[in-house]
């Protein structure tokens, strides 16, 4: 799978934010005297962005706006005190930068947040697009389109990597191959049923495939 450039998922792909989201999370329902979550529930919830994480965590007359505007600054402010990247993943980025491989990161993740985590954990990505206005969030084909054209790049030239059912819709929509990862948020018999197909157990083994 010799492609030019190489697009991540940023959460459970490159970074275990699992820990921050559920600090944030909590924080949020406690204000608004929701019960806590655990890190097995907020690990099933993410995805889709954060209204839709504190949706799934609340109820469907939730008010998820007023709630944004608590989760967001505390996770501004926390979204570093536990995240790390996973284990190889910064020597697997050194490896395809070594390559000439063309990067970028697509996350639904607010994009300042993005940005900020991504230039102090990956500075060997050249693009990161996060969640902004004027863009529709994944599984939405726009901001992987909009990381291609500044990488320069076409889907015959593109792989995607990604760890969720959100990240193979993703790259279907986008008309990408797609490598799943199975160290992140979803394990390898949830993405199978989800219509995966080439799954990388490591770092290492994404090098590999990616040849």
């Amino acid at each position: 799978m010799k492609k030019t450039a190489v697009i991540f998922d940023l959460d459970g792909t490159l970074l275990d934010t699992l820990d921050d989201l559920r600090d944030a999370l909590n924080y949020t329902l406690h204000a608004f005297g929701y019960p806590q979550r655990t890190l097995d529930e907020v690990r099933r919830f993410v995805g889709n962005g954060i209204p839709n994480l504190i949706e799934r965590a609340t109820s469907p007359d939730a008010p998820i706006q007023e709630m944004l505007d608590v989760f967001l600054p505390y996770y501004q402010r926390h979204n570093m005190d536990k995240t790390r990247p996973y284990a190889g993943v910064s020597e697997m980025l050194d490896r395809l930068k070594e390559q000439g491989r063309l990067m970028a990161i697509v996350t639904n993740k607010v994009h300042a947040a993005s940005q900020a985590l991504c230039g102090r954990f990956f500075p060997q990505v050249d693009v990161v697009v996060g969640s902004q206005p004027g863009l529709p969030n994944k599984p939405a084909p726009d901001m992987v389109r909009a990381a291609m054209e500044r990488l320069g790049v076409g889907p015959a030239e593109t792989v995607y990597v990604g760890d969720s059912e959100v990240d193979l819709a993703t790259a279907r929509n986008t008309g990408l191959d797609c490598v799943c990862v199975t160290w992140g948020f979803r394990d390898r018999e949830e993405l199978e049923r989800q219509g995966g197909t080439v799954f990388a157990a490591s770092p290492t083994e994404l090098v590999r495939l990616l040849g």
